[in-house]
């Protein structure tokens, strides 16, 4: 009975020896076929996470140089409008010193105009008019400090004083008083037209009404 139940365990055993190997092999490869799955997952989990990564890296870059770009325009628009605001204010600048020059030299021509008309026609007193002449011969105003009494002298300022001994005639007493017509052929009634041909004589005799009036005070006569 010992030897037949000895043998009985012993043949369970060698069974059981006889089966577990090819159990684990088997288990053995099955953990061999499962490990390059879990690795290849990983490798696609870590690929896509640094796939979305890079996507999210462009998208950020692609924002910033979009917003750059936004910025340039924007700086761009500026400085055109700047400039164009800039040329535009020189332009009227320059529009508005153009009228003023403008402005002046019509003004300035009417002045000489308005001084010339003056000068050819002077009005007022035979000593007023006198004085707005002493100009045209290059005499300063207080020429007419020395005109004034040497006038005063030979005719009282009269157009119509005649000598009645020499003849000279209206106020500078030119001798004969035809001379005058050389300044007008009104010179028998006009005191511009006899003060014009007075003032030339004294310009060419004496340089000055002063000079004239120095002769004058010395000789009695000029």
């Amino acid at each position: 009975m010992a030897a037949a139940g000895t043998l009985t365990v012993a043949t369970a055993i060698s069974a059981a020896a006889a089966v577990l190997p090819a159990t684990t092999a088997a288990a053995s490869s099955s953990t061999a076929t499962a490990s390059p799955t879990a690795f290849d997952h990983r490798q696609v989990t870590m690929a896509a996470h640094a796939v979305r990564t890079t996507d999210a890296l462009a998208g950020k870059q692609v924002a910033a140089f979009d917003h750059m770009r936004a910025a340039a325009e924007h700086h761009a628009r500026e400085v055109a409008s700047s400039k164009a605001a800039a040329a535009k204010a020189a332009a009227a600048k320059a529009a508005a010193a153009k009228a003023a020059a403008h402005k002046a030299a019509l003004a300035k021509a009417g002045a000489a105009k308005a001084a010339a008309a003056k000068a050819a026609h002077p009005t007022g007193s035979p000593r007023q008019i006198a004085q707005q002449m002493l100009g045209q011969f290059g005499w300063k105003a207080s020429q007419f400090s020395c005109l004034e009494p040497l006038w005063y002298h030979e005719s009282g300022w009269n157009p119509s004083a005649m000598n009645p001994s020499s003849g000279a005639y209206g106020i500078p007493q030119a001798l004969h008083g035809s001379l005058m017509a050389s300044a007008g052929s009104d010179w028998q009634t006009n005191p511009a037209t006899q003060i014009r041909w007075g003032l030339g004589y004294i310009h060419d005799r004496y340089g000055s009404p002063c000079g004239a009036w120095t002769h004058e005070q010395s000789a009695n006569w000029y």
